[in-house]
């Protein structure tokens, strides 16, 4: 649960009598700008309670690990510009760390999350408290858990509304509706990830898709477990849509309804219409849902169903949910029941031109009051591969990965990135590194090849932990490339600590002397998670304006635990407002 207080105005001291003008009214000017509604943003307090609970989805009940006993977690509100804090305090057997996904974290690196990368985990008993401002982000986020697979389970919304006396560019909504999608496993998932880097192989897919924790009327043994969405007609609802599955992108669309883009990843964006939007692991989209004018004698199914260009196996199913008008008047239940569900239409499986074209509607408002400030010059450039690849089995054992004799493994530029067992921001910080990364990760391709055409023989990668470091406020031009080894298919690339702009993306081998002149500098969509295209690559731009240590990674969980990772690290500037402070008195150790 969460309270919130204002800023605390300071008490008047006995002015004396012979206190000049000047000093009174610069004295009043201070309390009154100390004062609530003059303040920049105010101070939020949560604490999250990680715990226990039993859950039954699907005729299976079993312990999962939540916070505060919910499933989806609590939501976090607050406005841009306030301050967040909330006190983590672990109840359970599993280190955990909770991260701020999406949240720029402006100095405040030991509050990201990532664990081993920016933080220890907070062990069984522990406490730490997360301590950040929203700063320039209005929007949709999310905050779920950073270690291993354990989001499957802890997740929630963050909602990030207007300063105070600031409004929506678009007409206020009637109401506003957090829609959060997930995945359900009727097994432990720690489990399944365990087994999984044990053997080599894939690992087992979920048992099912969710809509605010709940599958749906398509599932066995789900018809009580559907989330419904009762509407009133002739209101303007916004959705607040984030998609918190593990490892699957999902197409969404509501039956016979447009939904109008206004948001992605907490920046606004021109607004389209459509009928089917695609949201990838980590990302968020705001949508405005016009109902219809007069009651319709009719429910409407609202599905997601994942996207898919790849080889592997992945859980092909279905999840809905009910729009269900309000009838003004109150009829009997039995004529309620006799209304028509009408189906949502959905891309298929494998729509990648969708999926593109989709893409190209999301543009920046780019507007005086909402600028689009893409990086229009480049200081450092560079090539990243992304994709998946193979480890050698260990001596004397069969696996179970492409061949008996390999594991599945991922990287980027060949580079399959590995854990410290301490964490890096901590190392980076009191300058004591050696033995935990090394700053010599590849700005380019090892072994150039062809990267979407036929693969190499050998498809073995390099394990380590490998940074960039980066001077304070250089700006970054990264091109990033899917590569067909083991199969095309999108990666949602997600970076900590920044929003980027994508200024380009096409399909097939990007082509440094042709494809920059397509590169949109005007009005690119800004975000913190966009898909390399399936067989394809995507072009973005950042400015390093962040002091500490960032992770960027695949948000697909798999991918990201066969080492689809790496770390960027971003040196102090010169003045003191450009430092990173020092870590936290409770800062976990590992």
């Amino acid at each position: 649960m969460h309270r919130q207080k204002g800023m605390i105005c300071t008490t008047s001291p006995n002015v004396p009598p012979f206190a000049s003008t000047a000093v009174l009214l610069i004295f009043g000017l201070f309390v009154v700008s100390s004062l609530p509604e003059f303040a920049q943003g105010i101070t939020r307090h949560y604490t999250f309670n990680i715990k226990y609970h039993n859950v039954t989805r699907l005729c299976h009940t079993r312990s999962i690990i939540s916070v505060n006993g919910q499933f989806p977690g609590p939501r976090v509100v607050a406005r841009e510009g306030d301050r967040v804090i909330v006190k983590v305090v672990n109840h359970v057997t599993n280190n955990v760390t909770i991260h701020w996904h999406g949240v720029r974290q402006l100095r405040s690196a030991w509050a990201d999350g990532p664990a081993y990368v920016t933080q220890c985990p907070i062990q069984t008993g522990q406490t730490y408290t997360y301590n950040f401002t929203i700063t320039g982000q209005r929007g949709t986020l999310l905050w779920h858990a950073h270690i291993s697979w354990l989001r499957a389970t802890l997740y929630g919304p963050i909602v990030i509304l207007p300063k105070r006396n600031e409004s929506y560019p678009f007409d206020k909504p009637y109401r506003e509706i957090p829609i959060l999608f997930g995945e359900w496993f009727n097994v432990d998932p720690e489990a399944v990830i365990k087994q999984a880097l044990q053997t080599g192989a894939g690992p087992n897919v979920s048992d099912a898709y969710t809509i605010n924790g709940l599958p749906g009327p398509l599932y066995n043994c789900s018809s009580k477990d559907t989330y419904k969405l009762k509407v009133k007609p002739g209101k303007t609802y916004l959705l607040r849509l984030i998609n918190a599955a593990l490892n699957d992108e999902l197409f969404f669309s509501i039956a016979n309804h447009t939904l109008t883009v206004v948001d992605a990843d907490a920046v606004y964006v021109k607004p389209f219409e459509t009928d089917k939007l695609l949201i990838s692991p980590g990302q968020t989209t705001n949508v405005l849902l016009k109902t219809k004018p007069s009651y319709p004698n009719a429910t409407f199914l609202m599905a997601a169903r994942p996207y898919f260009t790849g080889q592997g196996t992945i859980d092909n199913s279905t999840v809905a949910g009910f729009l269900q008008y309000e009838h003004p008047s109150h009829r009997s239940s039995s004529s309620i029941k006799n209304v028509t569900l009408l189906n949502a239409t959905l891309p298929a499986i494998n729509a990648t031109n969708v999926v593109a074209d989709l893409a190209r509607k999301l543009r920046s408002l780019a507007n005086a009051q909402f600028p689009a400030n893409v990086p229009q010059t480049v200081g450092r450039k560079f090539f990243f591969t992304v994709g998946l690849g193979t480890n050698p089995c260990p001596k004397n054992t069969t696996c179970q990965g492409p061949s008996n004799v390999t594991k599945f493994s991922a990287s980027v530029n060949n580079v399959s990135f590995v854990l410290p067992s301490v964490a890096m921001l901590q190392a980076h910080f009191f300058g004591q590194s050696n033995g935990v990364y090394t700053t010599d990760f590849p700005a380019n391709p090892p072994a150039p090849f062809n990267y979407t055409g036929t693969p190499p023989n050998n498809t073995n990668v390099s394990n380590g932990t490998r940074a960039v470091v980066l001077q304070f406020n250089t700006s970054v031009e990264l091109v990033l490339q899917d590569t067909s080894i083991l199969g095309a298919e999108s990666h949602p690339l997600h970076l900590h600590g920044f929003n980027f702009f994508v200024v380009g993306q096409g399909f097939g081998n990007y082509d440094p002397n042709k494809d920059p002149a397509s590169f949109n500098l005007v009005d690119p969509v800004e975000r913190n998670t966009a898909g390399v295209p399936a067989g394809g690559w995507l072009a973005i731009r950042f400015l390093a304006d962040n002091p500490g240590v960032w992770f960027m990674h695949c948000h697909l969980d798999v991918h990201t635990s066969w080492g689809l990772r790496m770390a960027w690290i971003v040196l102090d500037g010169p003045q003191p407002n450009q430092k990173l402070p020092p870590p936290p008195s409770d800062l976990p150790m590992c």
